[in-house]
């Protein structure tokens, strides 16, 4: 649970790209690694975020990483493992260092497909929420249908966050354009069931779209 201060917050959210590499550090000082340069492309249109983990992580340095003033927040943080030799407080500075660079000149494209599973459930947080907390692998013992639990969820969820999922319907769809990329990362947005019967993946997902635009 956080603290009310919640001092690391974005670091947070950066360092938990790295689960993608186990939690290895793949970033050298000449390139950022696959979880790195993920963070950095849904970051692209938001520099507002680059600049407050840029701050939090100087002042995660300035204040020392064993600083028991900050030991709580610390706590909360993933765990990154650094390469033979190197320390944590190395690593951060690097991502620092490439932090910067990508304030100073935002190249990476907003529009570049996700890569990693912490990529597509950062573009598309509310299909994710949709499908992880509603279709999930006990979804038989809940509910006796796709359509009662795509009820529930409707109930459940604000008009705002409705009309943003069938936005991210629509986009998601357009980036997995084969039927395999589709079946794997809805998979890891939290999908653990199959469509209902005679239906194929991508029809199931547009007529979700329709109906929930339709309320």
């Amino acid at each position: 649970m956080a603290t009310s201060t919640d001092r690391f917050r974005e670091l947070r959210r950066l360092l938990s790209s790295y689960e993608s590499t186990g939690f290895a550090f793949d970033d050298t000082e000449s390139r950022p690694g696959d979880a790195l340069s993920a963070y950095l492309r849904q970051t692209a249109s938001d520099p507002e975020r680059v600049a407050e983990v840029v701050a939090e992580i100087e002042d995660l340095l300035a204040v020392g990483l064993f600083n028991e003033e900050i030991a709580e927040d610390v706590d909360l943080l993933p765990r990154i493992n650094p390469p033979g030799g190197a320390t944590v407080e190395g690593c951060l500075a690097v991502i620092d260092g490439h932090l910067r660079k990508s304030l100073a000149d935002p190249t990476t494209s907003a529009h570049t497909p996700p890569q990693t599973a912490w990529e597509w459930a950062e573009r598309f947080p509310e299909l994710s929420q949709m499908l992880g907390a509603y279709f999930h692998q006990d979804f038989p013992l809940e509910y006796s249908s796709h359509r009662e639990a795509l009820d529930d969820y409707i109930s459940d969820t604000p008009k705002s966050d409705l009309q943003q999922v069938a936005v991210e319907i629509r986009e998601f769809l357009t980036l997995n354009e084969s039927d395999q990329s589709l079946k794997k990362w809805t998979s890891s947005l939290g999908l653990a069931v199959s469509p209902p019967s005679g239906v194929r993946l991508r029809q199931w997902l547009a007529d979700v779209r329709e109906i929930i635009l339709n309320q």
